[in-house]
C-alpha cells in the first residue's frame, strides 16, 4: 500500500473515531478497534486500558467538533504505522479549543486496523 493510500485509511479510522466521540458512541467505537492490551495515554497523564476506555466514554460529554491538520504518517507497513496529527476539539461550554499533538499506533490483525496505542500531548497555549 502507497504512504498515501494508507494515511488516507488511517485518517479515515481517526475521523470515524472522532465522530463517534461526538455523537456519545465513543465506548462502543474504541472497545471494538483497541487491542486487548491497547492503551491510552491522555493529556491529564492518566493513562486507560480498553475497558478503562470504554468505561469513562460512556457518560462523557460529547465534543461539538474537532478538526485534524499537520498529519504524519512514521513508518508504515502492511503490519504497523503509526499516525500523528495535530487534534483541535471544541466541547459546549469551553473558551478555547483543546488543542494537541495525536499519535495512534496501529497494528494490522485479522485484515483490520486495530489501535494498540494512542497518546496526547497538550500544545501550550503560545503553540496552538
Amino acid at each position: 500500500m502507497a504512504p498515501s493510500d494508507l494515511i488516507t485509511e488511517l485518517l479515515k479510522i481517526e475521523r470515524a473515531g472522532w465522530d463517534s466521540l461526538c455523537n456519545g458512541t465513543g465506548g462502543e467505537f474504541y472497545g471494538t478497534l483497541m487491542t486487548e492490551g491497547a492503551v491510552m495515554i491522555l493529556a491529564n497523564g492518566v493513562a486507560l486500558d480498553r475497558d478503562a476506555v470504554v468505561s469513562s466514554l460512556r457518560d462523557a460529554p460529547p465534543w461539538q467538533r474537532y478538526e485534524i491538520s499537520s498529519e504524519k504518517l512514521i513508518g508504515g507497513s502492511a503490519a504497523f504505522a503509526i499516525l500523528v496529527y495535530r487534534g483541535h476539539a471544541y466541547g459546549e461550554g469551553m473558551d478555547s479549543p483543546f488543542v494537541a499533538w495525536m499519535s495512534s499506533a496501529y497494528v494490522r490483525s485479522d485484515g483490520a486496523w486495530r489501535l494498540a496505542a494512542y497518546q496526547q500531548t497538550p500544545l501550550a497555549s503560545a503553540d496552538r
